[in-house]
């Protein structure tokens, strides 16, 4: 039987966030975060991209207008385009240059109009692993980076382009001392996101990755649902027509994963990462495994996340943080 012997490992740390939808402030503050923080891992738990293109529109006389969050901007010259292309992927956005009779053609056609925002998607998030594979050269900081169900299939596998930054979805892998599975599929969701399974099929595919772990050994779930009923799984109540109930003073409800808390309290491994949630920052437990969501503040430009010291099978420190 796999023996662990605690007091033979050292403290081992990491630095974990989710959600970050695209924001180009808190993916480069995410990549600094292993030397800032003094980190061994740096591990980011799902939902990478962004959701929307912001078109810049050519107009006669040579500018670019830009229209997004209720305001529109006008660009004159190539400094004040990288300022509003900035502003736009601040907020998580993907900005483009087209002009009216383009921006036509793709608005008329769903086939085109796709092909395109996987397009800008795609040399967005290539730039982000080329990002990572250049500042973490050298240092020794694992980077785990993995597409969660805001995620088409396309962005897994760029992701598992990476030199420094790896994609550890739908796998086991070491993480150090300890034994980490990572899926970022999504129970349903009234959003229709492209990554949603059934609960009996979300459980089937964790089960499946968990019983390639070595039994004895402390192991880590890098789930980006978190478990439902747990505090950290509580969103605003929503009716059918998308609607908030109760409107201003929103219902929390729990909306997790029936999945993976069944799987948590069978396998009860050490730790359990999270997010999917963004209202819900915090810890629970159960049983003896602890789990974490770290929350998401992407489009303030503010990364919220969560450092965990782990020493053998103990969970000894938990720090929330955000910067």
């Amino acid at each position: 039987m796999p023996f662990w012997n605690r007091s033979s490992t050292r403290r081992y740390s990491l630095f974990y966030v989710a959600d970050l939808h695209g924001s180009e402030k808190c993916f480069r503050k995410f990549v600094n975060a292993g030397k800032f923080y003094r980190v061994d891992a740096l591990i980011l738990g799902g939902d990478v991209t962004g959701k929307a293109l912001v078109p810049l529109v050519r107009l006669e006389d040579g500018s670019y207008e830009a229209r997004f969050l209720g305001r529109t901007e006008i660009a004159r010259d190539e400094k004040e385009l990288a300022i509003v292309e900035g502003q736009i992927r601040f907020n998580g956005f993907y900005p483009f240059r087209t002009d009216a009779e383009e921006l036509g053609q793709i608005a008329a056609d769903p086939v085109r109009r796709e092909k395109h925002f996987q397009g800008v998607i795609s040399a967005a998030v290539r730039h982000w692993v080329t990002l990572a594979d250049e500042r973490l050269d050298g240092t020794g900081i694992a980077c785990l980076v993995m597409p969660g169900n805001d995620d088409g299939e396309f962005v897994g596998e760029i992701l598992s382009e990476g030199r420094n930054l790896i994609n550890p979805e739908s796998r086991t892998i070491e993480l150090g001392p300890y034994q980490m599975l990572s899926y970022g599929w999504s129970n349903i969701t009234p959003w229709k996101s492209p990554r949603e399974l059934p609960e009996d099929q979300l459980e089937a595919r964790i089960e499946a990755l968990a019983s390639d772990l070595e039994s004895g050994r402390p192991a880590i779930y890098n789930l980006h649902v978190p478990p439902y009923g747990t505090r950290i799984d509580d969103a605003p109540e929503i009716r059918e027509d998308l609607s908030l109930v109760g409107g201003s003073s929103a219902t929390m409800v729990p909306v997790g994963s029936t999945a993976v808390r069944r799987v948590l309290e069978r396998r009860t491994p050490m730790l359990g990462l999270h997010g999917h949630i963004h209202e819900s920052r915090g810890s629970a437990r159960l049983g003896p495994t602890v789990c974490l969501n770290p929350g998401s503040d992407y489009n303030t430009g503010i990364l919220k996340g969560v450092i965990v010291r782990l020493r053998g099978s103990d969970v000894e420190d938990v720090q929330f943080v955000a910067a």
